[in-house]
């Protein structure tokens, strides 16, 4: 069985560019999610309708700790496009891959009604792998569920109560 196990930041500085591989456009929809945390996400890789790359479902369901199960499985991307239209919740960002030491890091930029969003992630291989902060990461959000993705596409920045926004200086 699949284990994501991921820390996610705030990203507070630009420092993290120049760490930054080639964009990555993603349109992620939402197609089903339940109160026990098991969500079926579709991924596309490309901006635009029609000329994604890639496209894949994704299976997550609770673990222990901040760990999830995650099952990926690749799609026609006609089916993609096809599944895109008919999701619920759906978000875009581009996701930047990071030469930075100390695990998987990624940097993901929001759009939309998520902008100006900026998350970093770290996969790891274990729960209690050690980690570096980049200077460029503020607060750690892992484990708030407002922060995760599905959350994001069904209750945008953009819509968040005035006083969430403070209390993560978003203001």
């Amino acid at each position: 069985m699949a284990l994501e196990i991921e820390r996610r930041f705030l990203v507070t500085a630009e420092g993290w560019r120049t760490l930054a591989g080639p964009p990555q456009p993603l349109r992620q929809g939402y197609l089903a999610g339940s109160r026990e945390g098991l969500t079926v996400r579709l991924r596309l890789r490309g901006e635009q309708p029609g000329l994604a790359d890639r496209a894949w479902l994704t299976l997550k369901a609770p673990a222990a700790g901040f760990a999830r199960h995650e099952f990926e499985y690749d799609i026609p991307v006609e089916d993609g496009e096809a599944l895109w239209q008919l999701a619920p919740q759906r978000l875009t960002k581009t996701r930047f891959s990071l030469d930075c030491p100390g695990g998987d890091w990624v940097v993901d930029v929001f759009e939309a009604d998520n902008a100006p969003l900026v998350l970093a992630e770290v996969e790891l291989p274990a729960a209690d792998v050690p980690i570096r902060v980049p200077e460029w990461c503020g607060r750690e959000i892992t484990g708030d569920d407002r922060w995760s993705n599905a959350a994001l596409a069904h209750c945008p920045l953009s819509r968040w109560p005035r006083e969430w926004k403070e209390s993560f200086d978003l203001l």
